[in-house]
């Protein structure tokens, strides 16, 4: 049991510090605030951690591992858009769990040489997958586009997805950790990354992205859809 209670307080920390990071922003908690939110001194959590930024690394390693599961197209048969739509919504799922390495992205890339080398190979490993699932639709001719059209639209797929949770916090901040706020700012941000696709799409799969974009659509509010806003 003695050799089990490390790894447990080790958990709960970054559990915590997950919490704290994501509805504060992780450049507003300190270790002495996760100390006492933990209830434990600082030189207990500093037994288990060196410092913040170790804090962060070992919630990034995590964030890693889901991600990478994520980014793993389908083997042995070509992607359809069954798999773009599953894997926009784990997407957008994963990157609200962990949605402070997104909203303070630049702060924490500047402080964290470790972070800006990973987040930088996940990033282009989100326009490679991107780019393979456009190839796959093209393949089997329900997607029209060129190679150029493809490249730009699997960075743009990712730029969206990259930042759209800062475009609904600058959009509403107010309303921002609301539980239907969040689904809704999810549901947006897989619709508008979805209908980059539309105008290439051809024959069924462009009456099926019309029929899941219909129906994805009335589960917003009124006030929630694209383009509410400037009403």
């Amino acid at each position: 049991m003695q050799q089990k209670a490390p790894r447990r307080t080790r958990e709960r920390i970054l559990e915590l510090s997950l919490r704290l990071f994501n509805e504060f922003g992780e450049p507003n908690i300190t270790t002495t605030v996760i100390a006492e939110e933990m209830n434990i001194s600082p030189g207990n959590l500093y037994y288990h951690f060196r410092n913040k930024d170790d804090i962060v690394n070992s919630i990034f390693a995590q964030f890693e591992t889901e991600i990478e599961r994520i980014l793993t197209v389908p083997a042995g048969r070509r992607s359809n858009m069954e798999d773009v739509w599953l894997y926009l919504h784990l997407m957008f799922e994963l990157i609200w769990r962990y949605r402070f390495f997104y909203r303070d992205l630049n702060d924490l890339l500047s402080r964290n040489r470790k972070l800006e080398l990973h987040f930088k190979a996940i990033l282009a490993h989100k326009i490679k997958v991107a780019r393979q699932l456009c190839e796959d639709l093209r393949s089997e001719g329900s997607l029209e586009a060129s190679d150029q059209q493809i490249g730009a639209m699997a960075t743009n797929m990712v730029v969206v997805a990259t930042y759209w949770l800062s475009y609904e916090y600058v959009r509403n901040p107010r309303k921002y950790s609301e539980q239907q706020a969040i689904a809704d700012a999810l549901a947006r941000g897989c619709y508008q990354v979805l209908a980059m696709l539309g105008p290439y799409l051809r024959g069924d799969t462009r009456l099926l992205f019309e029929k899941l974009s219909e129906e994805y659509l009335k589960k917003l509010s009124a006030e929630a859809r694209p383009g509410a806003e400037f009403l």
